[in-house]
């Protein structure tokens, strides 16, 4: 079988990106097919690296009815797998959404090393070696649906007793082979996902015991055959894809975001200039109090022309003072009681600069209390 995507001349080892050989991603093929149901095959690559892997699976599973779906954290093969599958997203899948039990196949080939303590959630809570393999299956785990198919590819000395319980707990027909290019020590595993409680226990502990012997490097995995009689079939989706998107994003993002959208400019007159509106005359003639009162309240501002022709560029304010009475008061004993009282008392302040040409007092500031 000749794969539809050759892999890249770049295509390496780099920030813990271990590629799915060209070999081995040939023999996976030959061990999935769609099943005869009509719907949507959806698949997801949560580690994509260039998204030749998730590429081929679907055009090998039938292009008329698969949804490939891919999350890349580097820049560069992000770019590159935006342009293969059918929903990329450039970001650190710990920073995304994505629906639950939304996808038919999960391929996961994630980074392989060891935690920083400071990235472990819940330090010193589990059991077992803290790796990246097992982070990344525990966020992506949940997005396979139930009946769907787990193409899992890890180096063989991660599965200690933690993770091959998950596996062993969590997936139906586990079948463990070594990968056709012993480059990086890897295992693939297959599964069909189903509840823990349709489980046999007695199924669970053998599975868990056989991949933890290859955990141990006690057994060896037969490698990945060439030709299955019966392959995984992969079943339509039974879930719309209601989230797939990232909750950050990078400067280089946003600045593209921007270029793309641009903001609220092209739409500025809508959503943020005032239409000047013509003031409404008032319902009756202003008597010198409410002259008094609006320019206190601050309700006229602004350049005033007197019918003398005297220009004033008024502002109206009211500032609060209290007013302290002392009470004394004696009683038929002789104690004298004092009682205060503060009466708030609001005083209207008017300030205006005279602008009136030729005036005695032009530029003077005349304040009115």
């Amino acid at each position: 079988m000749a794969l539809m995507f050759p892999r890249l001349a770049r295509n390496f080892v780099r920030n813990g990106y271990f590629p799915t050989d060209e070999a081995t991603l040939e023999r996976i093929l030959a061990a999935l097919a769609p099943d005869n149901t009509t719907g949507t095959l959806r698949l997801l690559d949560p580690c994509a690296g260039e998204g030749v892997a998730v590429t081929e699976i679907a055009c090998h599973l039938g292009e008329d009815r698969v949804q490939a779906c891919a999350v890349e954290y580097d820049a560069e093969r992000a770019a590159h797998c935006a342009t293969l599958a059918d929903l990329s997203l450039h970001s650190d899948l710990m920073e995304t959404v994505i629906s639950q039990q939304a996808f038919s196949l999960l391929f996961l080939n994630p980074p392989y090393g060891d935690l920083v303590r400071d990235d472990i959630p819940g330090s010193g809570e589990t059991a077992g070696r803290q790796r990246l393999e097992k982070l990344f299956y525990r966020r992506v785990v949940d997005n396979l649906m139930y009946g769907g198919i787990l193409v899992l590819i890890i180096p063989f000395y991660t599965l200690d007793r933690e993770f091959s319980g998950w596996l062993a707990n969590g997936f139906a027909d586990v079948q463990a082979f070594s990968a056709a290019t012993d480059q990086f020590k890897q295992v693939v595993i297959f599964g069909r996902r189903i509840r823990s409680r349709e489980q046999h226990p007695g199924s669970v502990r053998l599975v868990a015991q056989t991949l933890m012997a290859l955990g141990k490097g006690d057994n060896t995995a037969p490698t990945l055959p060439e030709l299955w009689t019966k392959p995984y079939l992969v079943p339509a989706t039974r879930q719309e894809l209601k989230h797939f998107y990232r909750i950050t994003m990078e400067p280089a993002l946003l600045e593209e975001e921007i270029r793309r959208v641009q903001g609220l400019w092209p739409a500025f007159s809508s959503y943020l200039c005032i239409q000047a509106q013509i003031p409404r005359p008032p319902a009756r003639r202003l008597s010198r109090w409410h002259l008094a009162l609006a320019l206190a309240a601050g309700a006229v501002t602004g350049v005033i022309t007197s019918p003398g022709g005297r220009t004033l560029v008024v502002r109206g304010d009211t500032y609060k003072v209290k007013d302290r009475k002392t009470h004394c008061s004696e009683d038929d004993d002789g104690n004298i009681t004092e009682t205060t009282t503060l009466t708030d008392r609001f005083i209207p302040a008017i300030s205006a600069w005279d602008m009136t040409p030729g005036s005695v007092t032009f530029g003077a500031l005349i304040s009115i209390r």
